[in-house]
């Protein structure tokens, strides 16, 4: 196959990239990335030019997207997208952008070169907050999101399936719950404690830090976007998970115990405004129909992930430094966002 990943740069997409490549030696891959400051080259260092091509450009531009798409183009897995919901907090203009317009763009670009099937990477913050004794997430659910990074996933959604509705564009769509693992931007929760942990800062928690959410290793949710791309039914929505969940603060004391930091460097801080309680997601559309399960228990991941970060400490301090950021600007100029 040949597949355009968009935000391949990014955490999950750069994640994927790697799986796809070593699971089908006669797949080739183009990575469509705008390098902003979660995208990073260096997350596919190391890959065979031959099988691998990145290419720096803006799902919103039309002209850099449909560079990348042509009639041998077999798929387009769309990652690309602002995620962090602090930032969408402060300023929502570039979410609105980059996950509304962004995905049109790509929907336009993707019909009119007659690619034949479009993954679109979402999740589970579409759908709001559950109370403790809540069932689980269905696909059917409606949509309630409470912060602008959800709602511009929300509004990417819809206009996937109203393409497919619409245009019967061959689309699916995946929902998933938290993802952790290697190549993480270190802004988010496990990153940031880990790295912190090795720095010797503080460990800042967000409230009582009783926000419940479903935790699945990232290379578990690469298997199973594997999955939906070559199995998933066209027109469908599968909620990806691995019934994992966990408050944010019995994760962080796990995460302590395992970078054996004692609990006097963990900061309970203000709580963001309208932060979700609980997301839980029921999977079972994807175990009966494509016979998809997650092969990673929490708590190897979580032991493996450490090892990872402690394993790559110059990949994360150029992060944190921004010394990352000066190399592309110097390499790519204004092509960067």
């Amino acid at each position: 196959m040949r597949i355009v990943v968009t935000g391949g740069a990014g955490f999950i997409g750069s994640n994927f990239v790697r799986w796809v490549l070593d699971s089908d030696p006669g797949t080739s891959v183009v990575t469509l990335d705008a390098l902003t400051y979660a995208g990073n080259a260096e997350n596919l260092a190391g890959l065979d030019p031959a099988r691998h091509r990145l290419v720096v450009g803006d799902v919103t531009r039309p002209d850099d997207v449909r560079g990348v798409l042509d009639s041998q183009v077999d798929a387009v897995v769309h990652f690309a997208a602002e995620s962090h919901v602090d930032r969408s907090i402060s300023g929502a203009q570039a979410f609105a952008s980059t996950n509304v317009v962004g995905t049109q763009v790509v929907l336009d670009a993707v019909r009119a070169a007659g690619v034949p099937r479009l993954l679109h990477v979402s999740t589970d913050e579409v759908y709001g907050s559950l109370a403790p004794g809540d069932a689980p997430f269905t696909e059917e659910h409606p949509l309630h999101p409470t912060s602008p990074y959800a709602a511009s996933k929300a509004g990417a959604d819809l206009l996937v399936l109203a393409a497919a509705a619409t245009h019967g564009l061959d689309a699916v769509i995946t929902r998933c719950g938290n993802n952790y693992g290697p190549y993480q931007f270190p802004e988010k929760l496990v990153p940031l404690f880990i790295t912190n942990a090795l720095d010797g800062e503080a460990l800042p928690l967000y409230g009582d830090g009783r926000q419940v959410r479903d935790w699945i290793h990232v290379h578990d949710h690469c298997r199973a976007l594997g999955v939906v791309l070559q199995r998933g039914r066209a027109g469908r929505v599968y909620n990806v998970g691995a019934h994992a969940e966990r408050d944010n603060l019995a994760l962080a004391q796990q995460l302590m115990a395992l970078l054996d930091v004692g609990r006097d460097r963990l900061v309970h801080v203000t709580d963001r405004p309208a932060h979700d309680r609980r997301y839980a997601l029921d999977t079972r559309r994807i175990q009966d129909e494509l016979g998809f399960t997650p092969f990673i228990p929490l708590d190897e991941g979580l032991a493996a992930t450490v090892a990872w970060y402690r394993e790559h400490r110059d990949w994360w301090e150029r992060i944190k430094s921004g010394a990352y950021r000066a190399y592309y600007r110097a390499q790519y100029g204004e092509r960067l966002s």
